[in-house]
């Protein structure tokens, strides 16, 4: 076996964590408010990512069920249209800034990772914190925009509506975004500097875990597009507020130029949500069907290669825009190129459940959804791909129903999945499976009930962001908003039984699932310093040494001579 010992990142003189008393584990560590506001634990900041994350999943929850509502039927049913455009432009904005994009890399990532390597925290922890301070402040001016009027350009601020609609919220949020996009580059880098400094030894490239390949591809991303969207949106600041021609037809500006810098950013930012939640599926296939993954290097290789194919692809979102055909042709080729890698991770994850001995619980169930979801959104994006097929599609419920498939099917249905996988880890308590496996079923049910009926909707020429629409239309939008209380009530039900488990759920072993990277070989919920004991590095994917012992109540590992030495993957 290979050992480790890494010196804590934080432990230097004056550094008031470094003298704090050690008790049993992170949470009981310091019961203070400022404990936790100034604390340098990545354990910690990734919780209170995960609290920040979850309260704007249920604000921008409220924001979509109150559009579905609206959409019931013809005509004004609950809101006027002013507020209809206010409210599904702030879904969409704090779905995405506030809860999509950073819910795997800063919470789950935040925890897991320096685990994950046996570290004991990640190579900067005061970035780590001021990332998340960051963030607060970007939520803060997101909801200060709320306050100030609202702001109705949809979360995409297209030019120049953006920069002339009379509504207050535009430049709070403008600048609550800008700040949001620096807490990404800045956990980014974080995460990058990690994997490439704090690997232990025995621990190669290819011994890491996938869902930290998925996490260090995403970092890469993060760093190189983000500041184009940072960029973009303070030119659409300094014209808003000084009337400077940059976007603006009528002052010399072009609003296609808006158009570029915004998709060349968002289009890779689509695989900052997915690729970790990639990664995450990753783990939870090989953990809960107890099989060695299968195709390690090349799901491993087709994170970087979705990374960098996420910066070809930008001029897809503007087929009808004015592009030149042979433009629109070579965007359109190389979004077909994506779906290899796409695929090649669902085939390995295919692959790898085969002969399995599959576990259904809940981690394993949003998995399997996962893998069922990601492949309708794939699919009907190869639609959306197709030139001549795009331009009857471009901006109806077709292309709604494909991104959220994508977006939240995916992305958000990946790091759920990923959430109960570690929540044992995290806090120290297991949930109720057969509740988990209930809001399962509802949600699963309950988001094909709401999206797949918006592809027909989509189909029959229905636009997007409308606020009335033809009686035809009528059956699939009830339909679709029964769906999505369906959907509600399901992560109602995860919100109830998750919080039940933190005061009288049974304590969590320190391996309850049986699996073999290095997180699972410290307690749960974690000590301060991750591990009581150094850490052992061999292959997190050979189950074969893994054994249930009734005197721990979970799992644990049979060591072996020979385990270091095994060949890589």
């Amino acid at each position: 076996m290979t050992t480790i010992d890494t010196p804590r990142p934080d432990a230097i003189a004056g550094d008031p964590a470094a003298d704090a008393p050690r008790v049993d584990n992170y949470l009981t560590w310091s019961k203070g408010f400022l404990s936790w506001a100034l604390t340098l634990d990545h354990k910690r900041i990734g919780v209170m990512y995960l609290l920040g994350i979850l309260t704007s999943f249920l604000v921008g929850g409220v924001f979509a069920l109150i559009v579905r509502t609206e959409l019931i039927a013809p005509g004004q049913t609950i809101i006027e249209p002013e507020t209809y455009n206010i409210f599904f432009t702030l879904h969409g904005a704090v779905m995405v800034f506030l809860v999509i994009v950073p819910s795997i890399p800063a919470s789950l990532g935040n925890f897991v990772l320096p685990i994950m390597l046996g570290a004991k925290d990640v190579a900067f922890p005061r970035l780590n914190l001021f990332s998340f301070h960051l963030w607060i402040i970007g939520a803060i001016f997101t909801v200060l925009a709320l306050l100030l009027g609202g702001f109705d350009t949809g979360w995409t601020f297209y030019t120049p509506y953006s920069t002339k609609t009379e509504l207050g919220g535009v430049i709070p949020v403008i600048f609550g975004v800008f700040i949001l996009g620096f807490s990404s580059i800045f956990t980014g880098l974080n995460f990058i500097v990690t994997v490439h400094k704090m690997r232990p030894k025995g621990m190669t490239w290819f011994r890491m875990p996938l869902f930290l390949w998925a996490l260090y591809a995403t970092a890469l991303i993060q760093i190189l597009a983000t500041p184009v969207l940072a960029i973009t949106l303070m030119l659409v600041g300094i014209e808003r507020a000084f009337q400077i021609g940059i976007f603006d037809p009528a002052m010399g500006g072009d609003p296609v130029l808006f158009q570029h810098f915004f998709w060349f950013y968002s289009h890779p930012a689509v695989y900052i949500m997915i690729l970790p939640a990639m990664g995450i599926i990753s783990e939870l296939i090989t953990v809960h069907s107890h099989r060695h993954i299968f195709g390690y290097r090349f799901i491993a290789y087709s994170s970087v290669a979705i990374a960098i194919f996420s910066f070809l692809v930008w001029g897809h979102h503007m087929f009808t825009s004015g592009q030149s055909a042979l433009l629109n042709t070579i965007f359109s080729a190389i979004t077909f190129s994506v779906a290899v890698p796409s695929a090649i991770k669902v085939f390995n994850w295919m692959a790898t459940l085969y002969k399995g001995s599959i576990a259904l619980n809940t981690s394993m169930l949003y998995a399997l959804g996962f893998i069922f979801l990601f492949t309708i959104g794939g699919l009907t994006g190869i639609y959306l791909g197709t030139l001549n097929v795009d331009v009857h599609l471009h901006d109806t419920y077709f292309v709604v129903a494909h991104f959220h498939y994508v977006m939240m099917g995916s992305a958000l249905i990946g790091f759920i999945g990923g959430l109960h996988h570690w929540w044992p880890k995290m806090f120290g308590k297991m949930y109720d499976e057969n509740l988990g496996r209930i809001a399962f079923v509802l949600v699963f049910v309950g988001f094909n009930v709401t999206f797949f009926t918006q592809f027909m909707l989509g189909s029959h020429g229905m636009p997007r962001r409308y606020y009335d629409y033809q009686p035809e239309f009528t059956t699939y939008h009830l339909i679709s908003t029964i769906g999505s209380y369906i959907m509600a009530a399901g992560f109602f039900l995860t919100a109830v039984y998750l919080i039940h488990s933190l005061f009288f759920g049974r304590k969590a072993p320190a391996n309850p699932w049986g699996g073999r990277s290095l997180e699972w070989q410290c307690t749960s919920p974690p000590p301060h310093d991750n591990f009581k004991t150094t850490p052992e590095v061999g292959d997190c994917y050979d189950f074969s040494i893994v054994r249930w012992s009734e005197d721990e109540g979970g799992y644990v590992v049979q060591r072996s001579e020979d385990d270091s030495n095994s060949a890589d993957v």
